[in-house]
């Protein structure tokens, strides 16, 4: 099995603690004036979905877990749990929304296509493209006046709230980071 040391810890790289899943989300080296270099790491754990610090010293070797990824159709929220299709098979299955996580869930809209990964058979999270599509649904209107580098908050129509240039207006599709949530262009 892979294994993964502290120079290849990054934001997004997947390891196995006890036997269980984590995704790293962030990340610091730190090189104290006395002693060794170590790393200090939130990370996420892929199948409850909660968030824990952990120090990693030079030496410490992780697992990399063996995850299988499935493409499903996201189809809708039913207030306790997030509901996914296999597109192959039609079988459905149930997400919490801390196994998502909000800042995946933000992006997401009815019918798109994630990413669901398994662990040991068990559906555990959720990932969606780093850029999608979406349509702007609420943003302040234009002013005369309003400075060429300057932005403006716009909602989407997954719910998102992301910040745009002052030329975005309400039903304009843009091109969002989701990793970062940020406005990249506006969609061609």
């Amino acid at each position: 099995m892979a294994t993964i040391g502290m120079g290849d810890i990054k934001k997004g790289a997947r390891l196995e603690i006890d036997g269980n899943p984590f995704k790293v989300i962030e990340f610091q080296h730190v090189k104290p004036g006395k002693g060794a270099a170590f790393v200090r790491m939130k990370i996420k754990n892929l199948g409850t979905g909660k968030v824990i610090e952990k120090t990693v010293h030079a030496g410490d070797k992780f697992e990399v877990p063996v995850l299988e990824q499935k493409t499903m159709q996201y189809l809708y929220d039913d207030g306790e749990m997030l509901q996914f299709m296999d597109t192959e098979t039609y079988e459905q299955i149930a997400l919490t929304h801390e196994q998502v996580g909000k800042e995946t869930f933000d992006f997401m809209i009815d019918g798109m296509e994630a990413e669901v990964l398994f662990h040991n058979g068990h559906a555990i999270s959720v990932e969606i493209p780093q850029t999608v599509v979406l349509k702007v649904v609420e943003t302040p209107p234009n002013f005369k006046g309003d400075s060429q580098g300057g932005k403006k908050p716009a909602t989407l129509e997954s719910g998102a709230v992301v910040q745009v240039p002052f030329h975005i207006l309400e039903g304009e599709m843009i091109k969002v980071d989701t990793v970062e949530g940020k406005y990249l262009e506006k969609a061609k």
